[in-house]
């Protein structure tokens, strides 16, 4: 059965769809010798597809590992800047294997990464509602407010036009100048914690990703990985 291309190449574990529609658009990507277009399809067990002259694999073991991401590293196959990327965290790893979603390269914590396109095109999808956790340390910039930061953070709000589902938070510690607390959220959108808390006037001084949805961080240190067991893998395909 024939599939588009950019479908194809992600399910391969090759790369992401939207970096499949840049290959394709380039030229590299070739169905039987042919150059390939955008919006086209091929067979999967049939057809010869190469990306920069090089088959594809179609039996590639599939990966899936959890990453304690430290600050400081993007979550990119490649940076043009020159930063750090969490590929040189998993160097040891034969397979490519791409980030499940992002964390900003200031905050920390659990990455899932994986060459199964599939899953990973299904965790990342808006329609996908899981609960990420965070622990996150912000500051009152000034007074404390008149109601708790888990309150505040709790509410209902819209950024840039954006209406974002409700928070879970739960306070952990109370500081001279701000508190820590979790924040669990269903969303994906963009840097959203942090822009929630600039919503409520509240500064972040760490960010911390703890746990998606039952997998827990827990004490894989930070710039390790560990591979996924299969009772987890089970769970998150089901989801």
């Amino acid at each position: 059965m024939k599939e588009r291309l950019q479908k194809i190449l992600s399910a391969r574990g090759v790369c992401s769809r939207r970096k499949a529609e840049e290959y394709i658009t380039a030229g590299a990507v070739k169905v039987n010798g042919v150059t390939a277009v955008l919006g086209q399809t091929a067979d999967p067990v049939h057809d010869v597809i190469t990306l920069f002259d090089r088959e594809i694999d179609k039996n590639e073991e599939k990966v899936y590992i959890m990453l304690n991401k430290p600050r400081g590293y993007v979550t990119t196959l490649s940076d043009e800047s020159g930063r750090q990327t969490v590929t040189e965290l998993i160097a040891d790893i034969p397979q490519r294997i791409y980030p499940v979603g992002r964390l900003d390269m200031h905050s920390e914590g659990l990455l899932l990464m994986t060459n199964d396109g599939e899953l990973a095109n299904k965790l990342t999808h808006p329609s996908h509602k899981v609960y990420k956790t965070y622990l996150v340390n912000i500051s009152y910039d000034g007074n404390k407010p008149p109601v708790s930061a888990e309150q505040m953070l709790s509410r209902p709000m819209t950024i840039d036009g954006v209406k974002l589902l409700p928070a879970k938070c739960r306070k952990i510690t109370e500081l001279e100048d701000g508190c820590i607390l979790t924040v669990s959220i269903r969303q994906g959108k963009n840097r959203q914690i942090r822009r929630m808390c600039v919503h409520c006037g509240f500064t972040v001084r760490s960010l911390k990703r703890v746990s998606v949805g039952r997998l827990m961080l827990s004490d894989l240190p930070t710039g390790q990985y560990r591979r996924l067991t299969q009772e987890e893998i089970k769970y998150l395909k089901s989801l």
